[in-house]
């Protein structure tokens, strides 16, 4: 019988200028994963493009995070406040899921950022869903919207 391995509790940090390239590498990853649900290709060099992280480093209300277990680079996440707050993309390293990484990241961001929040997942990636479902440390309002979208929109109140 093999024991599951219990990651260590994940540090959180705001992305900074040297973490953008690694950043970037994990979005390869994120995207990979994401083109099961997206039906996303690759350009003719083999890799996805995401339009927005360059904005993530310059544009005020958008905020990027890097995940870390042990020093070693676990995830990311990137946050934009709009009318709400907004989830834009959230990322966990399948070598660290299902070991309360993403849940420990998940929360500390819902925390760092308080105020009216709206996450949303495509409803074909319904284990997205169902993390969200638990991270969510508040009573939330659920949608699925017409454009195959399911939302929770919630607020976290300053401690």
């Amino acid at each position: 019988m093999t024991v599951p391995r219990s990651a260590s509790a994940p540090t959180v940090r705001p992305a900074r200028g040297e973490d953008f390239d690694l950043l970037a590498g994990l979005l390869q990853l994120y995207l990979h994963d994401f083109s099961e649900h997206t039906g996303w290709d690759v350009d003719e060099h083999g890799l996805f493009h995401y339009a927005w992280l360059d904005a993530y480093r310059h544009e005020q209300g958008r905020h990027a995070y890097v995940f870390r277990v042990e020093g070693r680079p676990a995830g990311f996440a990137l946050v934009r406040e709009a009318e709400r707050i907004q989830m834009a993309e959230f990322f966990v390293l399948r070598k660290y899921r299902r070991e309360g990484v993403g849940l420990a990241a998940a929360r500390h961001l819902l925390e760092a950022h308080a105020g009216a929040w709206s996450i949303t997942q495509l409803a074909s990636n319904p284990e997205a869903t169902s993390f969200w479902r638990r991270a969510i440390p508040v009573p939330f309002e659920e949608t699925v919207e017409a454009d195959g979208t399911v939302e929770q929109r919630f607020s976290i109140e300053r401690p």
